[in-house]
């Protein structure tokens, strides 16, 4: 694979953004992968970047943090570089100026993107005095992330953070830690001798600046036996040694001077509020340090409060002392949490963090010609074919099935082995398919409430009230396609009442197959497509939020990277409905979606089974469909009108999926 890795900072200056660019580097160089590195200029690198090509752009210091280079290039600079290379996927880290420009030369090419959230640079922004730039700095973050093929969020905190500015396509990709640098074998008698002779040291290791929130550890002035040390540069220090004449600053220290200074601490202290991660917490823990960090942001994911650290009630100071006190006071205490704090880590090597992240470098693969089928704009993008959440050990046993919607459950022009004027259907065959995989004890029941024409408002006071009367334990719902082509429409407003729908089934104990509705590949469609990526976008909310089986039919695709549904070889002469394959097709993503065992083996041999063609229309499309059609809607009629649900009661149906006979519910 190739990667490029685009960084919002680089070196010489190394922080967490840094750090984590050349882990991943070094790990992808060990796979046999190929990397490009594109940064801002900052002076001279001597680092080993693993064989990594650079292209170094040109920046300029940042006003309050002038070791901080911000890059700048356009977009069409960036592509360039990007098309030069060819990569496969390109890695944004922790990005903001540079990266909203890399994300826009990646979309111009067609590249899939994987954007790394490492910095909160709203709290940042509130933290150096500007509360409007963090209004800012947030809508520019859900633009830029939301732009982003996947977004990589290192603790639940960052992932709410995210999720609340309106985020999607969110995973949890945390850092790992060196744990041959950093461990309890690297503590030293002699530097604690001489540092602090004959006392306990609590310490702090990062970044010296406002966001650090290192002023904070002045209310552990004056404990008894103690010296604070302090390690690390930046804008704050001239401030901090004024505000802690006590304290021992030993500046920015590397490597194993690192590993050494932070295994000789007897406490860990972090006093951020804004960390999205805490990687020096956790190179603490591997050290066998306990630690005192403050419980809100990306601490609480990693301090095991009571059990390798405490963590404490965010800013109140006082509580930070009593914690640090307790702990400094209490040898036995310390060894307990010092020997938990190691074995907590002991899993979180940088191998097995980068190996995740080329698993999500593979699944931004696959999202990507996705995203590229949607109109833009679409809200809510679908999750990747694999990432969808499977039944844990395949299908429930379900007996009592009942489809609801429109023309398409009903089964129209699905003539397959079918009498003349009778229909088969998606629906009917998904049906069959959940009753051969429950057994052959015959008892499997199934009902069609479809109804041609039908709209969301006929799902909700007709089909809805007949399907809780039936009492299943499984309902399908294909529903919206004929609400969105009207005159005037608001699909948020029509997904609304199917939400509305779902939840009342859901509420009644009913397992949900949600489906999105979809369109044929034809150009006078185009005008209905926005109206279709929405209503599906809020379909996907409404599953996410209810517990609703999705079958979201966006995300599978053809050959040439386009939905596979909107193929017209699956679509009926009429231009509206599903032929025979095309039912076929939906019946086994719905049977995957499901759980059902070898659902898509199962596919493959029924479409061999089936290779004759359905049967060829009389007549031309004009007369026979769009006439007729068009003389419904002048007449204020539907082709539903009058009609009843070709199964508005249970039909029994065997193990080997054949119709027995119609039952009533009781």
């Amino acid at each position: 694979m190739r990667v490029a890795l685009l960084a919002e900072s680089f070196l010489p200056h190394m922080n967490g953004v840094t750090g984590s660019v050349l882990h991943v580097l070094r790990h992808l160089a060990a796979e046999g992968h190929e990397t490009l590195v594109i940064a801002p200029r900052a002076g001279e690198i001597t680092t080993d970047l693993h064989g990594a090509r650079t292209e170094l752009l040109r920046s300029v210091p940042l006003p309050s943090y002038p070791d901080v280079r911000v890059g700048f290039a356009r977009a069409a600079r960036l592509a360039a570089i990007l098309r030069e290379f060819d990569p496969d996927v390109v890695h944004l880290a922790s990005p903001f100026v540079l990266g909203w420009q890399g994300v826009a030369a990646a979309d111009a090419l067609r590249v899939p993107t994987v954007a790394v959230y490492q910095t909160d640079v709203v709290a940042y922004a509130e933290k150096y005095g500007m509360p409007q730039a963090s209004a800012l700095a947030g809508r520019h973050l859900a633009r830029l992330h939301r732009r982003a093929t996947l977004t990589l969020a290192p603790s639940a905190a960052s992932l709410r953070q995210l999720e609340d500015l309106g985020v999607d396509r969110l995973r949890r990709w945390g850092r790992g830690v060196d744990t041959e640098r950093f461990g309890p074998e690297r503590r030293s008698d002699a530097w604690r001798a001489r540092v602090a002779p004959g006392e306990l040291i609590v310490g702090y290791v990062g970044r010296l600046a406002p966001e650090k929130q290192v002023e904070d550890l002045a209310a552990l002035a004056g404990l008894d036996g103690v010296r604070l040390v302090i390690v690390g540069d930046g804008p704050a220090r001239a401030a901090l040694e004024r505000l802690l004449p006590g304290a021992v600053f030993t500046g920015h220290l590397t490597g194993d001077v690192l590993a050494e200074t932070l295994a000789s601490f007897d406490v860990f202290v972090h006093p951020g509020e804004s960390e999205t991660f805490g990687q020096t917490i956790q190179e603490a823990l591997a050290s066998a340090v306990p630690v005192v960090a403050t419980g809100v942001g990306g601490p609480v994911d990693l301090v095991r409060s009571s059990v390798d650290g405490w963590l404490y009630r965010p800013g109140d100071l006082a509580d930070l002392r009593a914690r640090v006190a307790d702990l400094v006071g209490d040898e036995g205490k310390r060894r307990a949490f010092a020997a938990a704090a190691g074995e907590s880590v002991r899993e979180r090597t940088w191998e097995a963090v980068c190996r995740r992240l080329v698993a999500y470098y593979d699944e931004a693969r696959t999202l990507r010609p996705i995203d590229d089928a949607l109109p833009r704009g679409s809200a809510r993008r679908p999750s990747a074919p694999l990432a969808r959440p499977a039944p844990p050990a395949g299908p429930r046993a379900w007996s009592r099935f009942v489809a609801l919607g429109d023309s398409i459950t009903e089964g129209l022009c699905d003539a397959s082995r079918m009498p003349s004027g009778e229909y088969r259907g998606w629906a009917d065959r998904l049906a069959q398919l959940l009753a051969h995989a429950r057994g052959s004890d015959g008892s499997f029941r199934y009902a069609n409430l479809a109804v041609r024409s039908r709209t969301v408002r006929g799902l909700v006071d007709e089909q809805v009230p007949h399907a809780l009367a039936l009492r299943p334990d499984l309902v399908s719902v294909l529903i919206g396609a004929n609400d969105l082509v009207a005159r005037r429409v608001d699909p948020v407003a029509v997904a609304a009442e199917v939400a509305g729908a779902v939840r009342r089934l859901r509420d009644a104990g009913i397992d949900v197959l949600l489906v999105t509705p979809f369109l044929p590949r034809r150009r006078a469609t185009a005008i209905f497509a926005r109206r279709f990526a929405l209503f599906a976008s809020e379909l996907r909310r409404i599953a996410d939020g209810t517990g609703a089986v999705l079958l979201d039919t966006a995300v599978f695709l053809d050959a040439d990277g386009r939905p596979a549904i909107a193929d017209l070889d699956l679509w009926a002469d009429d231009k509206v409905h599903l032929r025979s394959r095309g039912h076929r097709f939906l019946a086994y993503r719905a049977a995957e979606a499901l759980g059902v065992p070898d659902a898509e083996a199962l596919g493959d041999l029924d479409a061999a089974l089936h290779a004759e063609g359905d049967p060829v229309a009389q007549g031309t499309w004009l007369r026979r469909d769009a006439l007729p059609w068009l003389w419904r809607r002048l007449r204020g009629r539907t082709a539903g009108d009058g009609r009843v649900a070709k199964h508005d009661g249970y039909v029994l149906i065997g193990g080997r999926g054949d119709v027995r006979e119609q039952v009533r519910s009781r």
